[in-house]
Parts: structure tokens; sequence; C-alpha cells
């Protein structure tokens, strides 16, 4: 399962997280405040300069190993689209002491499992595994850090594997085509333009130089930040960290993304003409990093609007006026100013521009008018919801720690981040919507279906019947 690449994220990457039960998603009565827990968790820097981030919880004999390296399509270049997806896929093909498929059977073999993902900002590396299986983990872990096999025979066979994922993710999937080019669209300098899995021409034409430099510059110690949750001794685990990854060097430190977007003056569309069975639109606006102050308005905005059957978008769209058969959209944590999206798959027969104009008349609404303090409420407790469901899990509260670490620089920071949005008023709302929302920041992207032979046509390609 280790393969599997967001996108842009969860990227999110937005957290998944366990069900807890949907009372506290539904219910409007507002909460006294979120209930922070009081863990017993610790923030250490390993001579190497790794990060760790330490959460004993003995509720199951399980647990949750995450890495986080900094490092993601933002830290890519022209040419080198898609390195940081690429290592997603190589990390597990084998090092000095564990062959092509080893580190799976080793981990499985010792009763766990694991995954990996690639974002804009991150690449995350998660374990999941049995007490008794505590040291075998750490061993595999040091040795694809400190000596990671990059030999031409597998980079080759994982290029091959790269671009069919490509084709079949992308390429031959309508909704993320055109989410592609509305991001490369939205974008004229930030590298929040490349797509995370890279252009198809960058990964055919990567060389073994450029995977050795990538990998010696990013995946050190020093740009990762570790995670471990769940049925530990903290002096154990100490002598784990201490006998397998503090001996790893460091790497030098990464260069710094410097590129600021410059802001958008203008409307930008573009159109995506492919075979397809319905018209889609993507409709986004830049809004501010996970850092900026106005992001929890946005968080709330977000759920207001997507959130479940009753939210505002699925509402107008799908249940009112019936022009669309799914909605959604939002943003996700990022690093850099990033975009919110609406992306709405058409409903047959119904003209795109008739779509636009009841979005911008919901969001116009948004502006003008604020929301009901009932409707407020149920979009702060759904997000509650959200990090209760999550701190249910050692896999959530994980994910929890190291994505406040990266994108907050506290691991904790997400861990209260209910009484934030508790906050928010609903002239909040109104006035981020009214500074984001607007005409001249926004960024559409249209897919106009087209017949089989008409796409060929214009390709220049004879039909079946031609000569």
């Amino acid at each position: 399962m280790h393969a599997r690449s967001f996108r842009r994220a969860v990227a999110a990457p937005r957290v998944a997280f366990a069900v807890l039960g949907v009372a506290l998603a539904c219910a409007v009565a507002a909460p006294a405040s979120f209930a922070a827990p009081a863990p017993d968790i610790s923030v250490e820097t390993l001579a190497n300069g790794m990060r760790v981030v330490l959460w004993p919880d003995h509720s199951i004999p399980n647990l949750a190993m995450f890495t986080f390296y900094r490092v993601g399509s933002r830290n890519e270049n022209v040419g080198t689209t898609g390195l940081s997806h690429f290592f997603e896929h190589m990390m597990f093909n084998g090092s000095k002491n564990y062959g092509p498929g080893e580190f799976d059977r080793t981990m499985e073999a010792a009763g766990g499992a694991n995954n990996a993902y690639t974002a804009q900002d991150i690449t995350v590396y998660q374990n999941w595994f049995p007490r008794t299986a505590l040291e075998t983990i750490f061993q595999l872990e040091a040795d694809r850090i400190a000596s990671l096999a990059i030999d031409s025979a597998m980079v080759e066979s994982e290029r091959g594997v790269v671009t069919s994922e490509r084709r079949r993710s992308v390429e031959d999937h309508n909704m993320n085509l055109l989410d592609e080019q509305n991001w490369a669209a939205a974008y004229i300098a930030h590298p929040y333009q490349w797509p995370v899995i890279g252009w198809m021409v960058d990964i055919e034409n990567w060389k073994i130089a450029d995977l050795r430099a990538y990998f010696r510059t990013y995946y050190a110690p020093n740009n990762a930040t570790f995670v471990l949750v769940g049925d530990f001794e903290r002096d154990e685990v100490r002598r784990l960290l201490h006998k397998y990854l503090e001996p790893i060097p460091s790497g030098p430190a990464p260069p710094r993304v410097t590129t600021a977007e410059p802001p958008q003056k203008g409307e930008r569309r573009g159109e995506l003409r492919k075979p397809a069975e319905l018209a889609a639109i993507v409709a986004s606006w830049h809004v501010p990093a996970a850092s900026h102050a106005d992001y929890d308005a946005l968080r709330v905005l977000e759920a207001l609007l997507f959130q479940g059957e009753s939210s505002r978008l699925v509402r107008r769209l799908v249940e009112r006026d019936q022009v669309a058969l799914t909605v959604g959209g939002g943003m996700q944590y990022a690093l850099d100013p990033t975009l919110f999206q609406v992306n709405v798959q058409v409903k047959e027969g119904i003209e795109i521009a008739r779509i636009e104009s009841l979005l911008y008349d919901e969001l116009g609404r948004l502006q003008n008018e604020a929301p009901a303090e009932r409707e407020l409420q149920k979009a702060k407790n759904q997000l509650a919801a959200d990090v209760y469901r999550d701190l249910q899990t050692i896999s959530g509260k994980a994910q929890l720690l190291g994505l406040g670490d990266v994108y907050f620089g506290d691991p904790k920071a997400l861990l209260t981040v209910a009484d934030r949005y508790a906050r928010v008023t609903a002239a909040d709302l109104q006035r981020v919507a009214r500074t984001y929302f607007t005409a001249a920041n926004r960024t559409v992207s249209v897919l106009v279906p087209e017949a089989a032979e008409e796409s060929k046509a214009a390709a220049g390609t004879p039909s079946a019947g031609g000569l």
C-alpha cells in the first residue's frame, strides 16, 4: 500500500479520521471549551538534528511510527519534478541490509504494516506494528535512511511504475487532470504549480546523479521529524534512538524556498478538451499559508460550504438547483500561500455558465449576509468532531503531532485547534470571504467533453474509418 500518493494531499494533507460517531458533528449546541488533553508528550532533538516526538499510549499493545520529511513538490525545480514522490517508492526498494521487497516482508513477518504519502510540502512514511516488533522497525527505518540503494536497474523499474501511475491516476482521470491544470494556471512563479507526481517529461528524464543528490539533501535526519505513539517505555525508545537513528550523519541544510507568488491581478481561465461523459469545473482562489491568522476562519468556512449534505454548496448546487452531481473542495495545510478550491461535477445538459453564476451568487451571499449562529456552530462542531476522532487512535495522534510540528513548529499545535475554531465569529467568515473570494483572485478551469472522434481529429490522428 505504500505507493499511495496525493495530488496535493490530504494532504492535507487533511487528516484521515477513525469513526467516533456523528452525534458531536451534528449537534448545534455550543460545546464548552474543547477539552485539551494533558498528554505525556516529549520533544527532543538528536545530535544529528532529527526532531523526535514521543507520546506513550498504553491503551493497546501497538505503536504508530511516522517519519515526516520536509520535502515535497515545493522543493523541486524544472527538470526534477516528481522526485519526492519517486522516493516514496524507492524507500521500499532496498538498502544496505535489506534487499528489494525485504522491508515489507520483514515488517509483515513481525506483524506490522506500512504506508506512505507525498504532498506539496512533506513526504510521510507510516509504520504500524505490535509492541514486540519495536526494535525490528527501528532497524528497518535506520537502514533505509542511512543507506538506501539507488541503483540503475531499480530506478528504471520504478520509473516505469511511476509513469504508469501518472497515466492511470492523472492523464486518464479527468478530474485529477483538470485539478492539475488549475494549479498550473493559478501559479506563475511558486513551485506549488508542479504536480506532486511530476510532469511526465521529467519522470522520463531524471538522471541517477539527480536522485543521489536529492536524497542526500532531503532525506537526512536533520530534515525529518520522527513521531512515535503507542505502547512503549520512554527509556527503551531513547536507547533505540541513540543506537539506530542518532549515529546517522546529518546532511547539508536544504536550500530555502524563497520564491513568493506575486498577487494575482485578474481572473485566469482555461479549458481542458478531451473525451468525457460530463463537464466539470474547478474554481480556485489564493489564500494564506497555515500559519496565517486567517487560516482558522477559512477552515470553518470550508466546513460551512462543503461538509455534509446540509452544507451550503451541496444544498445549493446538488439539492436545490440540481445542476451538479457532486461538489467538494477546500484547502490543505500549506507552508506557503495555497489555493481554496471548489470542484463541481456538472449534470448532463447544464451549462457551465449557470454553475458559475450559482456558485458566485452563493459566495456573494456569504460576503454580504452573516451566517446564522446555528449554522456557524454546526461547522465548528464538525471540525471539533474531526479532532476528537483523530485523538482516539494512535495513528491519528501521530498524524496530528507531525503536522503540528511541520506546519506550526509545535507538535501540540493541532491538539487544541478546536479551541481556535470556537473563537471564529460570523464577522470573521464575512471578512475572509470578502478578502479572498474576488474575481481578480480567481482561476477557473473547465472540462469540455469531446467525442472520441473529435479528440482524434484535433490531435491530427486518423479516425478508425480513415486511411
